[in-house]
């Protein structure tokens, strides 16, 4: 495993393990962002309409396919998601042409329902509008996030299509057995927002004393842990040097004791929102 690895989604595209987050990455610094995460060899970027950032991840992939020799289109895996108040089919629709005139982009390679957005009681035809788009070509692949089984169980029974992806928070004290157990019966990849838990796990004492053994930082403990779980991650960081940092995960890897350490912090405590109470 290294930051080339990959795992194969459901309709056969693959995912880069490992991503770079840009949720309240200001649009002005994302470019450079956006730039240095590929030069340290990322490949996968996450944005969404709600990031308001769009336009700026754009810019940064056109400045990298310009300025950085051997790098193309096709070696890019972007992200971006449909938020609560597009819910709807239509609505989809035009969000999603929105979203790509502002990514400058013909394609985008996953589109995710931001939230289900219960209280709606729209993500049925909000998912209908994502299947319409992958029969398009326009998402090459199509998924979901912060949903639980039954919104999951709902989606799947009305278009008998099973999402690529649930993005959902996941960090060491919300670990997410359960629901990681119901993507892997579904064959749904998990893909992990908020893995350090904004922050919290940088000055966990159980992940530091982990680190120490390793010469890594608790960060670093945290995203492989991740990794060792099978989920896709995707920290985020305005800086190139923890960019670089927090892909230099691969030259070492957590034995049974330590993966028990760190699975004795879950509690099922959210660092976000509960998917039930957004709107």
């Amino acid at each position: 495993m290294d930051l080339g690895s990959t795992l194969q989604l459901n309709d056969g595209a693959r995912i880069p393990r490992l991503g770079v987050g840009t949720y309240k990455v200001p649009d002005a610094d994302t470019p450079a962002v956006v730039e240095a995460a590929l030069a340290a060899g990322y490949r996968h970027i996450d944005t969404a309409a709600l990031y308001g950032n769009e336009a700026g991840v754009g810019r940064g992939i056109r400045s990298a396919l310009h300025g950085q020799p051997g790098l193309e289109r096709a070696d890019l895996f972007v992200t971006t998601k449909v938020w609560n108040t597009e819910h709807g089919f239509d609505s989809t629709l035009r969000a999603f042409d929105a979203s790509l005139d502002r990514l400058g982009l013909d394609h985008v390679e996953l589109y995710l329902i931001h939230w289900p957005a219960p209280a709606q009681n729209l993500y049925v035809e909000t998912w209908r509008a994502l299947v319409r788009l992958r029969e398009e070509g326009r998402a090459r692949s199509i998924g979901v996030s912060n949903f639980h089984r039954q919104h999951l169980e709902r989606i799947i029974d009305d278009s008998g299509v099973v999402p690529a992806v649930n993005q959902i928070e996941l960090q060491p004290w919300l670990a997410q057995a359960e629901l990681r157990a119901l993507h892997a019966e579904l064959g749904i990849v998990t893909e992990a927002w908020s893995p350090l838990a904004r922050g919290r796990a940088v000055t966990e004492p159980v992940l530091a004393e982990i680190g120490l053994r390793h010469g890594k930082s608790a960060a670093q403990v945290t995203i492989r842990w991740q990794l060792q779980l099978g989920n896709v991650v995707i920290p985020k960081s305005l800086s190139a040097e923890r960019l670089r940092a927090n892909a230099d995960v691969f030259d070492f890897e957590l034995d049974a004791a330590e993966l028990a350490a760190i699975a004795a912090l879950d509690s099922g405590e959210r660092s976000g929102s509960d998917p039930e109470l957004v709107d």
